[in-house]
């Protein structure tokens, strides 16, 4: 007797390629990982987060901001999760490394050099701590004299404050978007 198969054969390999790759790909890695059109992978896609929903898995397929897919946990599991995966970060961090995540989240991408100008201190050691955490990551490299990392915040951020996208920080006041502003602060040097 011939086995009936739950999913589509296009769904089973994107479901397999976000699995092995186990990071967010946007639609033209997928389909040049899966050999398929966009046309394809979209329906694919529809079809994966159909059947994550309907059959109480506790992944789910995330469409980000950016348009890219991975799998993240059911939001109704991410209490349970937090003592294993998440830690309370303000318990962690101290403040001088908050300040400097927050200036990171809403400033990104952000040389440590455009940090410091912000934060008016050095802050190579806070930047070496949040990238050990994983909190932040080398998100490329600035295109001036001496190339240095653009920083930006990762996914381990995200889900430790409970955000779905970094759109969804807290709107800033005025005044500290100005502090935030990263072009206001005069910097051009390497960082």
């Amino acid at each position: 007797m011939a086995k009936k198969e739950l999913m589509s054969t296009n769904a089973r390999l994107v479901e397999t390629v976000l699995f092995i790759e186990n990071e967010a790909l946007d639609m033209e890695r997928l389909c040049s990982m899966t050999n398929l059109d966009e046309k394809s992978v979209a329906k694919a896609v529809k079809e994966l987060s159909t059947v994550y929903e309907e059959s109480g898995h506790g992944l789910r397929i995330k469409e980000n901001s950016d348009s890219s897919i991975e799998f993240a946990p059911c939001s109704d599991l991410y209490d349970l999760l937090r003592s294993t995966y998440g830690r309370k970060v303000d318990r962690r961090l101290t403040r001088a490394a908050m300040e400097t995540l927050s200036i990171v989240a809403y400033s990104q991408p952000i040389t440590r050099k455009e940090i410091d100008n912000i934060r008016g201190v050095a802050s190579d050691s806070i930047v070496r701590l949040l990238r050990e955490r994983e909190y932040i990551k080398v998100v490329g490299r600035k295109d001036v004299p001496g190339h240095p990392c653009l920083y930006g915040t990762s996914r381990k951020f995200l889900f430790e404050f409970g955000l779905k996208s970094i759109s969804d920080l807290p709107k800033l006041s005025a005044i500290d978007s100005m502090r935030f502003n990263k072009e206001e602060s005069g910097d051009t040097d390497n960082g």
